[in-house]
This record gives C-alpha cells, structure tokens and sequence, in this order.
C-alpha cells in the first residue's frame, strides 16, 4: 500500500513538472525565465555625461531583467561596425547603440535587421536605416531653450558664439539649426559665430579663444554639450571675464548636457544654464525598448506614461522624446520656456 501511494506520488509530481516546463531549455534555475542578452554599445568614455550613462546602464539593466554584453566604439564608427560583429558572435537578441555618425552607421542597421536583431538608437537618431526605436530627447528643443535664456539675459541685442557638435550628427544639426532659427526670428539683433568643432574640447578652446581676440565685446557662449565646459571657463578666466552675473563684464553661458558640475557651476554663477539631458532615462528606456523589441511588442505615437512623447520622425520609424528641462540658477521662465533650479532633486545630476 505505502508503495502504491509513493508511485502515485511520483506520478503527479512528473506530470507537475512537465506542466511546467521542467527541465526544458527556456528556463533557468528554479523554473525562471532566462534573461534576454542585449547589447550595449558605449559611444564614448570620455566626458562626464556619457560616463554617467554608462554608470546607469547596468543599474537598470538588473531592474529590467536582462543580461548585458558591452563594448565601447570610442566615437568611432568603423569600431561600431567591428562590435557589432562581436554582439552578434556573441548571440545577443538585442543592441542598444548611440551611432555619433549619424550617416555612416546605416550599413551596419543592415546588417543587424538581416539578422533580425532589434536595434534602439539612443542619444542620436540615424539618417537612414531601421530602427525599433529612437530614445532621445528633443535636440531642436534644446537649441531653442539655450537661444531664449541668451536672448532674454542679452535682451536681444550683442554677440554670442556658439560651440556646435559636429555637423555630421544629427544632434548637432539639431541643436544649431534651432538656435539659428529661434535667433534670427526672436533676437534679430543678435550676431552668432557658429563654431563646428566635432565634439572636441580643444577645437572649442581654440575657436573661442579665436573669437574672442577677434571680438571682444562677445556676451554669450552656448556650448551644444558639457565637453566644451573646462575649456571654456579657463579661457574665461584668462582673460578676466569669469565673474559673477551682477558684473558688466560677466559672459552669460548656457551648456547641454545637465552633469553635476554643470549644476555645481550654475549654483556658484559660474556659469548661467544648462539643459539637462537626461543620461539616466536613456539608460533604462534604451534597455526598455530593446526588450519590448524582443518580446515582440509594438508602440504608437503619443504620449507615454513617463512624461514623454513617441513622434514618428519618419515612415516606420518611431523615437521617445524624453524630457529635457532648461536649469538656470533662479528657476526662471525666459522668453516663454520654464525652467528648474539647479538644485531641484528631480535632476540627475543632483542624484549621483
């Protein structure tokens, strides 16, 4: 009888697990899910903001369930290509890349859709290609934020430089037309020196330093990342100009990117602005994307529930304009746009 009821046990128990999918392939230990594997290209280790970016990513890759291969292309595209080949190696169902030549990466989206691996763009949008999603926020936005804050402080009248990216981004291009077009509408007044320095520090300096010889009436620096921020205030302060905004002489300056320094900076009057760009939402919706994109669901333009809108840039391919908020020291509005004081502890450079 003991035995009849101990086969009988085993007979329920093997049917349990079979119900369960015991032993099969698609699960881990314990009977969990296996993580999907995703990979992370780092576009670059070499400025605060991206550095942060790549702090974030793991974080959120372990509140989101996925297992992370990474590599870094060091703002080199042919390096992409190369690590795309290494993510495909290593069988990963998703990558998750922020393509600083917004041109040149389209042969390589080829290849990752011939595969069939979702790609989410993060940061940058390219100029061709698929594209599962686009996770950035609205760089249009953020030149007409910076055009408006220096437009109101100069009120509409003097000279500013601006330190673009590089044109070959579509941030860059992004950032410069806005300020462009938002300056010749709003502040007429205004002359700009458009500087293209291809997202190097040391060009910056030196086609600030140029302009300033040149023009040393300048009132305004708009500096389209944080890259440029070192460089910046050193020359500045070269030239007895780094002092507070209560002087004549102050340089109103407003930079991109919203890292701790810059926050710091604004605080001590350093300098006067920044537009957080939010490093900490790219990390987990780039992730968050790339997962959706394995687990085959779909999205549509409108708004999300985290302050953002999906827009379709063009046919087929849809981006998360994450939000950005223009920081200034006294939490303004100028020339119609709100900003954050650069102490609000809802910035992520407050939160490091």
């Amino acid at each position: 009888m003991k035995r009849s009821k101990a086969a009988a046990g085993l007979v329920l128990a093997l049917t349990a697990c079979l119900l369960s999918a015991c032993g099969s392939g698609e699960s881990g230990a314990g009977g969990a899910a296996a993580k999907p594997v995703v990979g992370v290209d780092y576009p670059r280790s070499d400025t605060d903001f991206w550095n942060s970016y790549i702090k974030y990513v793991p974080q959120f890759a372990g509140e989101l369930g996925v297992e992370l291969k990474t590599t870094n292309s060091q703002n080199d595209v042919a390096k992409l290509t190369s690590n795309v080949q290494t993510f495909i190696s290593q069988g990963v169902k998703g990558v998750a890349m922020a393509p600083q030549d917004t041109a040149a990466i389209a042969p390589t989206l080829q290849t990752l859709s011939a595969k069939k691996i979702p790609v989410v763009a993060v940061d940058t949008r390219p100029d061709q290609g698929d594209a599962y999603m686009v996770v950035r926020a609205d760089n249009r936005a953020y030149g007409e934020k910076a055009c408006h804050f220096l437009g109101t402080k100069l009120k509409g009248k003097g000279k500013v430089v601006m330190l673009q990216g590089d044109l070959a981004s579509i941030n860059g291009r992004d950032r410069t037309e806005a300020f462009n077009e938002c300056m010749n509408k709003s502040y007429p007044g205004i002359k700009v020196f458009g500087e293209d320095t291809k997202w190097d520090a040391a060009v910056a300096s030196q086609k600030l330093q140029t302009d300033l010889t040149a023009n040393p009436d300048i009132k305004g620096v708009y500096m389209q990342a944080s890259f440029a921020l070192a460089g910046t205030l050193q020359i500045l302060k070269q030239r007895g100009l780094l002092v507070p905004p209560s002087d004549p002489k102050h340089v109103f300056v407003v930079s991109n990117d919203g890292i701790p320094q810059e926050l710091k900076d604004i605080a001590a009057g350093t300098i006067d602005a920044t537009v957080s760009q939010p490093a900490d939402l790219y990390a987990k919706y780039s992730l968050y994307y790339v997962k959706a994109a394995i687990e085959g669901k779909e999205f549509q333009p409108g708004k999300t529930d985290h302050d953002s809108t999906i827009v379709q840039v063009r046919p087929g391919l849809l981006e998360d304009q994450l939000s950005a908020p223009l920081v200034t020291s006294d939490g303004g509005t100028y020339g119609g746009i709100p900003s954050l004081k650069s102490d609000d502890k809802s910035l992520w450079g407050n939160n490091l």
